[in-house]
C-alpha cells in the first residue's frame, strides 16, 4: 500500500513546517501532531501514534496500533513501536520546551497523559502553521482534486437525475447517491475540520427541508432523521411532483476533496422566482470566481461581493432566515473546510496552488435552497473550475 506519498514529499513537508515554526519568531522546542488527517499530510499514513519533531533535529513517529501497517505505507525511516507515552521516553527527553500541539483536537486527558511523562513548557497552537503549508497544494494534490471534481460533476449532472423516483425518502436518495459515489471512485468519507461533525456525504433536502436550521456551518439546511442523526436525510419526507432537492455533497480521491452543490426540480418546472434567484447565485458566483486570482485578499472579495449584490438576494443570501452564514466560499483539500476563507477577517492573500468552494446560495419560503458550489483552483494567470461549472436547476 505505500506509495500514495513518498519519503521526498514527507520530508519536504516536514522541512517546511520547522521552517515555518522558525520564521514565526516565537520559541518553539517540539512539536507534536495527534490529528489523524495531519499525520496523513505529514507521514503517509493515519495510525493510532504521535508524530513528534525537534528543532534539534529529531523526527520521530511513535505509533500504538497498528505498527506494522505505519511500517507498511509511511516512508518515514523513524517509526518507532510504543504502547504508552512513557515508552517514548527511550528516544525523547523528559523535558520536552516549548510545545506546539494541534489545541482544537488533542483533548484534556491526553494533554494530562502527557504531563505525566514529559515536562511541557509554553504550549501554543500548531494549527496556524500546519493549515499555512496545506493551503498550498503541490501538483499531485491538484491532480487528485481535479481527478475527484471531474467524478463530482459526472456525478450530480449525470448519475443523481437518474437516481430520483417519487415517493423515495430523503435518506433513500443519499444512501443510494453514497453508494453511487462509492462504485464510481470516491474514497468513501467526506473528512470536515470543524469540531464533532459527523456527516456521511453531504446535505440532501427536498422543498423546504433544505431550509431547516442545523448547526452545520453553511448556507443549506437539513432535518436529518432525528435529533440525534441530524446528518442524514429525513425518512418521512418523501420525493413529490414540484419538490425542489438540494444536493449539496463533498467527493474525494485518495483523501482529497472537491465540493458541489446541485438543484433539481423533480416532475416539473421550478417556480419563476426560484429561477430567478438561482441564476442570481449563478452571477454571484462568475463575478467571485472573476475575482479569485493570485495576491487578491479573501476579505477585499467577499466585501464586494456583498456591497453588490442582486436585488434577488437581499433577502436569504447564503442561508435561510437566522441561519445565514457570513462567507462566501471556503477552502477544500484534505478536508472540506480549509483555510482560505472567502470572508470578513480573512487578510493572507490568494497564491497559485489554492483551491477554493465558492458557494453562493439563497433560501426560498415553502420552495427550498437554490444555488451553486464549485471548486477552483488558483492558478498563475487563471481561476480552473474543476467541477463543471455552474448549471441552471436541472428538471428531472
Amino acid at each position: 500500500m505505500r506509495g500514495f506519498i513518498n519519503e521526498e514529499t514527507v520530508q519536504r513537508r516536514i522541512d517546511a513546517l520547522l521552517d515555518a515554526v522558525r520564521a514565526g519568531g516565537r520559541p518553539c522546542d517540539t512539536i507534536m501532531i495527534v490529528d489523524k488527517v495531519n499525520q496523513y499530510y505529514f507521514t503517509g499514513t493515519m495510525q493510532d501514534g504521535l508524530l513528534v519533531l525537534r528543532t534539534d533535529g529529531f523526527r520521530g513517529y511513535f505509533v500504538r496500533r497498528s505498527y506494522e501497517r505505519a511500517l507498511e505505507e509511511s516512508p518515514l525511516s523513524s517509526i518507532f513501536q510504543i504502547r504508552s507515552y512513557r515508552d517514548m521516553l527511550e528516544w525523547l527527553p523528559e523535558d520536552l520546551g516549548d510545545v506546539l500541539l494541534e489545541t482544537s483536537v488533542v483533548p484534556l486527558a491526553m494533554l494530562d497523559r502527557l504531563k505525566r511523562v514529559f515536562r511541557l513548557g509554553h504550549i501554543r497552537a500548531a494549527e496556524p502553521y500546519v493549515m499555512s503549508l496545506r493551503m498550498f497544494k503541490s501538483q499531485r494534490e491538484l491532480d487528485l482534486i481535479r481527478e475527484s471534481g471531474r467524478l463530482h460533476n459526472q456525478l450530480l449532472t449525470e448519475l443523481v437525475p437518474g437516481l430520483l423516483r417519487e415517493g423515495m425518502s430523503e435518506a433513500e436518495l443519499l444512501a443510494d447517491v453514497f453508494a453511487t459515489m462509492v462504485k464510481g471512485g470516491h474514497h468513501g468519507v467526506s473528512r470536515f475540520g470543524m469540531f464533532q461533525m459527523d456527516m456521511i456525504a453531504g446535505q440532501i433536502g427536498f422543498g423546504e427541508n433544505s431550509l431547516y436550521p442545523t448547526s452545520f456551518d453553511g448556507p443549506g439546511g437539513m432535518r436529518g432523521m432525528s435529533p440525534a442523526v441530524p446528518g442524514i436525510g429525513s425518512r418521512e419526507r418523501l420525493l413529490k411532483k414540484g419538490d425542489l432537492v438540494f444536493v449539496d455533497v463533498a467527493y474525494g480521491i485518495d483523501g482529497y476533496h472537491s465540493d458541489k452543490t446541485q438543484v433539481y426540480c423533480f416532475g416539473a418546472k421550478p417556480p419563476e422566482e426560484a429561477v430567478t434567484v438561482h441564476r442570481a447565485c449563478m452571477e454571484v458566483l462568475r463575478r467571485t470566481a472573476d475575482l479569485m486570482r493570485p495576491g487578491a485578499l479573501p476579505e477585499d472579495i467577499y466585501n464586494k461581493i456583498i456591497a453588490d449584490l442582486p436585488p434577488q438576494l437581499e433577502d436569504n443570501f447564503m442561508g435561510y432566515g437566522s441561519g445565514k452564514v457570513n462567507f462566501l466560499g471556503h477552502g477544500v483539500g484534505l478536508q472540506v473546510d480549509e483555510p482560505p476563507v472567502l470572508a470578513r477577517g480573512f487578510k493572507n492573500p490568494l497564491a497559485e496552488g489554492m483551491v477554493i468552494a465558492v458557494e453562493p446560495k439563497s433560501g426560498l419560503t415553502g420552495i427550498g435552497m437554490t444555488g451553486v458550489e464549485e471548486t477552483f483552483v488558483i492558478g498563475a494567470d487563471a481561476t480552473e473550475c474543476v467541477t463543471g461549472g455552474p448549471g441552471e436547476i436541472i428538471i428531472v
